[in-house]
């Protein structure tokens, strides 16, 4: 398939594919598109960052359109379910995109915010609602909201809900819903949770799988930094700092971790907010905007928040904590080399790290290549065999890092715009911009 003109979609939906600049499908709109079109139940596997979101909210607005009835009163026609509230928030404007020629309706329903706009957008019904677990059952169990008539389900990062512990919200939502429907699952991975949630909830599925479960992004170089606790933020800062870092997303594992590192980046001239759960809606908003627009430079984020982190051109992800579940990795290094360009991810491992940096290699299938020229590489930190703590160990690490002082800047000068060097004296370049071939994604 080489253009979206092939799919035969209503005529507003391509004028609006035209408009945003789609002219070839990815591979997940290209295998998963024709299956949705027919009807067909579908179990989609594919990384953030190929462009699931109109792989599924394409045939969506074709059959609404199609299939020309107006919503019931507090009824849905469409549902699509996902985890975080920046993600349903991302969801939507996609949707309203795409939409933008129609008199389709759609609203979006999480928490963290008061539920009145919520409870009124529902008044008359909707035709799209893109929703999180938690405020949709508060809604449903108020009475503002019946999915008695829906036609289509979509439950977006499934495994990342579930990692969430919403497979019981789930499940309740499911008895609220017709038996015939038309369901779609999309997940990155397919651990046997995901395997079981999808034979309970899908009917004949096709599936559609464009990369190897948990296999991470080939345009994606990455990289680690053995180094000790106390060293991480003047690590970081000299990472972020270097010419070719346009746009870049640190991740933490503690809510006050990303705080700290926030602050110790923006008191030392780098244009940083966090993002994690603690954050008001409205601060969440405008961080991301501020990112999107390049205002930010830096986005600090722990693993939950950063699933609405959909920016195509960030350029390098850093982990100041590793992640202590392998697939969360995965996630992570997503946010960068999307829409075809290059990425970086560099990890910054510590003593207590070294053995969740284990797992993931094991989970990813190849060693992630070491960097030692840098002025903080640690050898106890690279060799230790130092059991990891049970629970994220940012979490009982102080903040009191030093200030940057002169042997870093020295080091940062030296390697000017190239990024550190691997082991073995081969320069790393930074995360390039070479033009994707595809569509945009989303």
């Amino acid at each position: 398939m080489t253009s979206f003109a092939e799919l035969n979609l209503a005529e507003p939906i391509q004028k609006a594919l035209g408009e945003e600049g789609y002219i070839t499908p990815t591979p997940i709109q290209a295998g998963s598109i024709p299956y949705l079109l027919d009807g067909r139940d579908l179990l989609g596997l594919a990384q953030t960052g190929t462009g699931k979101t109109a792989a599924f909210a394409l045939p969506i607005l074709d059959y609404l359109l199609r299939e020309k009835k107006a919503p019931a009163r507090k009824g849905v026609r469409a549902l699509i379910l996902a985890p975080t509230r920046e993600l349903v928030s991302q969801i939507g404007q996609n949707c309203a995109s795409y939409a933008r020629h129609t008199k389709l309706s759609h609203a979006v329903i999480f928490g963290g915010v008061g539920q009145g706009r919520q409870v009124e957008a529902m008044r008359k019904g909707v035709d799209i609602l893109v929703a999180a677990p938690g405020r949709l059952l508060d809604l449903i169990g108020q009475g503002h909201i019946d999915l008695s008539g829906l036609e289509v389900l979509v439950l977006d990062e499934a495994d990342r809900m579930l990692d969430m512990g919403f497979v019981r919200d789930i499940r309740k939502i499911m008895t609220f819903l017709p038996e015939k429907r038309q369901t779609v699952l999309f997940s990155a991975t397919m651990p046997p949770s995901i395997h079981d949630l999808a034979h309970s909830l899908l009917k004949d599925p096709a599936t559609v799988q464009v990369t190897p479960e948990s296999s991470t992004v080939d345009r994606i170089r990455q990289a680690v930094m053995f180094l000790d606790t106390e060293h991480k933020k003047d690590a970081t800062l000299m990472l972020v700092e270097a010419p070719n870092v346009k746009r870049a997303v640190v991740f933490t594992l503690m809510k006050h971790e990303a705080n700290k590192v926030a602050e110790f980046l923006s008191k030392n001239g780098i244009t940083a907010e966090a993002i994690h759960g603690n954050k008001s809606q409205g601060a969440r908003e405008r961080a991301m905007s501020g990112f999107r627009d390049g205002t930010v430079k830096v986005l600090v984020a722990t693993d939950i928040a950063a699933r609405g982190i959909d920016v195509d051109d960030v350029t390098h992800v850093f982990n100041y904590d590793l992640p202590n579940v392998p697939e969360s990795y995965v996630h992570r290094i997503g946010r960068t080399a999307r829409a075809g360009r290059d990425g970086w991810a560099v990890s910054l491992c510590d003593a207590e790290q070294r053995a969740w940096l284990k797992d993931i290699e094991k989970k990813i299938g190849k060693s992630i290549a070491v960097v030692t020229d840098h002025p903080y590489h640690s050898d106890a930190a690279q060799n230790s065999t130092m059991r990891p703590p049970v629970l994220g160990g940012g979490g009982r690490r102080g903040g009191g890092a030093p200030r940057r002082g002169g042997s870093s800047g020295g080091a940062h000068s030296g390697n000017g715009n190239r990024g550190p060097r691997r082991s073995g004296g081969a320069s790393s370049r930074g995360g390039s911009s070479r033009g994707g071939g595809g569509g945009r994604r989303h």
